[in-house]
């Protein structure tokens, strides 16, 4: 063993390679050793404690590779690595460490392990400021329909946009009330095609829809980028939106910006339109040069024969292909430490993170004087912001994302095994009941937000909104076969829940049926979405030469084995037992239901069905609602992961271990207010990792220190 770094007797001798899992390694004593203790004070007591609860796995009997634990000697060496004391908290705190079998430490003594670690660990942020300078990126296709609409005061939408999943009718989204209709119509766009067809711009077509990034969103900066292509369609959809013949009708500033002076010299009003126009085109103050580029322009085409209109056209959209308007740009500063936004970045952040589109007037005004950086300023306006309108865009985009509801549209249950599943019972028919489904967690994640509810009622609240066809499906599946319930204006009411297997984004026909194959459940992907979406704790991707489980369950349990039973064969594998000893329990905390989200209570084979489980170690099972439970419990445990999903959003980045403190502030403030949403909401915009920007020099040192 190279140097001296621990006596001899203090660890059976082992190869120096042996590497530990960055992801799931060092565990709990660990930890205890490296926060406060370095190798001189080592005694006897603490080497007992590392030997009974981490060489075994860690060094004696396996490696499983990431991290050498014995260069890591004293407090300093970990302070040096904050993503590796971020993932030795995370196992603690998700109880990951040691696996169910082993022996456990006691409660107290994890509780200690973790204050001491967080404690070392944020000291280590501090010293460090960490801030992760945000990327430059490009408006994705639903900011830019927003953008546009908004720019020009459209009173129709640009161009049809699947991914506003609920259409709404009758305006009944309404925030300032504070309270959701008990009855409210609506459409389902991507799977109901007939709801694409809506008022919007004649002759208008959309670039590619931009995809979510892999366990984040589709506002990702690393994601958003511009080909010489894209940019040629974005040249051609600028020009084909203020040449809609029906643009002047539906265009709520043409009178104040296309239409022709009557009294006034044509140059001078062309520049005090365009000053006002560019400023909200590109969310900034304008120089007198760029007003002067774009009104030489203007003389220009105008001189060629060109009406005042087409000129000013012809300016609007060469404004709409403008970088400084296709792109968000927070800029960098100068030095090597972080500072505050300006107040047009502030703006434009705050507005892209509330309503997916450019600042409003008021916003801009406050940021011109610099008002918008005092906390109560910026605390009022986020509030003013969540009572607009404009926050069904933060509706129709962060939950759909975040709960990955677009898996549904690719869900094709067999039409066999599930006939009830298709709608009119048609063997041609387009209509699927995910159509009723879809909705269903949009509409309480709706009513959570305007009603501004504690977040653990996206778990288990005791309401939702359903068709009539939904609340059959729900209370008489056996009924459903040849239901007719055609794919159009569905009216959603509010109705009790008293069953508690039912209700919230976990427990509903959506979210099951999506997990599933067309022939049966998959515990192992039910599990790993608790666990990315519900905990913000993805699992890695399996290794590439998984052994393919039977997809029909009745020739699988032929044999004699359950599902569950079968599965227990991928933790032989010691590249798999690790996350499967995470996942499995949770999706199987799902089993109860069957791949269309219909109750069961045993196999179609008649095997029995076990639902139980243990959650972060520490909190056994039996049943959905003994789960649900479980992790209301932990309501700190999910209101982090929540918190970590919309700060991601809100910065259009990944996270990272610089951004730990933040979140826990973030979770502290939502704490003492019940973990209500609005106040999460808030919390994010307050938080100072929203309100700065750094380096690039700076940000790559803060990346390094992963």
């Amino acid at each position: 063993m190279p140097g001296n770094r621990t006596p001899e007797h203090a660890f059976p001798r082992r190869t120096v390679g042996t590497r530990i899992q960055l992801r799931r390694g060092l565990c709990f004593v660990a930890a205890c050793l490296l926060m406060g203790w370095n190798a001189a004070a080592f005694s006897s007591e603490l080497l007992e404690g590392f030997a009974d609860h981490c060489i075994k796995c860690h060094g004696v009997d396996k490696t499983k590779g990431g991290v050498d634990l014995l260069e890591i000697e004293s407090a300093a060496d970990l302070s040096r690595q904050p993503a590796l004391m971020e993932k030795i908290l995370e196992a603690l705190r998700l109880g990951e460490m040691p696996p169910e079998d082993e022996k456990q430490p006691a409660a107290s003594q994890r509780r200690a392990w973790i204050d001491a670690l967080q404690i070392l660990f944020h000291d280590s942020l501090r010293r460090r400021q960490g801030v992760t300078r945000i990327p430059i990126r490009r408006m994705n296709r639903f900011e830019y329909n927003n953008a546009v609409g908004d720019l020009f005061q459209l009173d129709v939408t640009v161009f049809a946009l699947p991914e506003r999943i609920v259409r709404e009718y009758g305006d009944y989204f309404d925030p300032m009330s504070g309270k959701m209709p008990d009855t409210v119509t609506v459409g389902n766009r991507p799977l109901g095609k007939s709801q694409l067809i809506e008022p919007r711009l004649d002759g208008v077509a959309p670039f590619p829809k931009d995809h979510r990034a892999e366990h984040g969103f589709d506002n990702r900066g690393d994601h958003l980028s511009l080909s010489p292509l894209l940019l040629e369609s974005f040249l051609a959809l600028g020009q084909s939106i203020v040449n809609s013949r029906d643009f002047e009708a539906h265009c709520g500033i043409w009178d104040d910006f296309f239409a022709p002076p009557f009294d006034a010299g044509v140059e001078e009003t062309v520049r005090h339109r365009l000053r006002g126009f560019l400023r909200r085109a590109f969310r900034g103050s304008v120089s007198a040069d760029v007003v002067d580029r774009y009104t030489r322009h203007f003389m220009t085409l105008h001189g060629l024969g060109n009406s005042f209109s087409d000129s000013m056209k012809a300016l609007a959209s060469a404004t709409l292909v403008s970088p400084r308007f296709l792109y968000i740009y927070t800029g960098s500063t100068a030095g090597e430490t972080h500072e505050a936004l300006s107040g047009y970045e502030l703006a434009s952040r705050l507005s892209f993170f509330l309503w997916s589109t450019i600042p409003d007037d008021i916003l801009l005004g406050l940021a011109e004087s610099g008002k918008l950086h005092g906390p109560e300023v910026l605390e009022r306006e986020a509030v003013r912001m969540m009572n607009d309108r404009r926050m069904k865009n933060f509706c129709d985009s962060f939950p759909g994302q975040w709960l990955q509801l677009d898996q549904l549209i690719g869900a094709i249950p067999d039409r066999a095994r599930f006939p009830s599943y298709y709608m009119l019972n048609d063997a041609f028919a387009k209509f699927r009941s995910g159509i009723h489904m879809m909705p269903e967690p949009l509409l309480l994640f709706e009513t959570v937000f305007i009603e501004d509810r504690p977040i653990m009622e996206l778990l288990d609240p005791d309401f939702s909104y359903r068709s009539d066809f939904l609340q059959r499906w729900y209370e008489n599946p056996d009924t459903m076969k040849g239901v007719k319930a055609p794919p159009t204006k569905m009216a959603f009411k509010r109705v009790p829940i008293r069953d508690r297997r039912w209700g919230g984004v976990i427990s509903n026909a959506a979210v099951l049926t999506m997990t599933s194959s067309p022939l049966r459940t998959k515990p192992v992907s039910r599990g790993a979405w608790l666990a990315a979406v519900i905990f913000n704790d993805p699992p890695d991707p399996p290794p590439a030469d998984v052994p393919v489980l039977e997809e029909d369950d009745v020739k699988l349990e032929a044999g004699g084995l359950t599902l569950r039973q079968q599965l227990l064969a991928h933790q032989e594998r010691q590249e798999c037992a690790g996350c499967h000893r995470k996942i499995d329990p949770l999706g199987f905390a799902l089993e109860n239901y069957d791949a269309i989200g219909h109750w069961r209570d045993t196999y179609a084979t008649g095997l029995p069905i076990d639902a139980s489980g243990m959650l972060f170690n520490r909190h056994p099972f039996n049943s959905i609602t003994e789960f649900k439970d479980a992790i209301l419990k932990e309501k700190r445990i999910f209101a982090r992961a929540f918190a970590g999903h919309l700060l991601a959003y809100a910065l259009g980045r990944e996270l990272n271990p610089g951004d730990a403190l933040a979140l826990d502030e973030i979770v502290d403030k939502a704490a003492a207010d019940a973990y209500r949403l609005r106040t999460i909401m808030k919390a994010v915009v307050l938080s100072p990792v929203f309100r700065v920007k750094s380096s690039p020099e700076f940000a790559r040192m803060s990346q390094n220190q992963e």
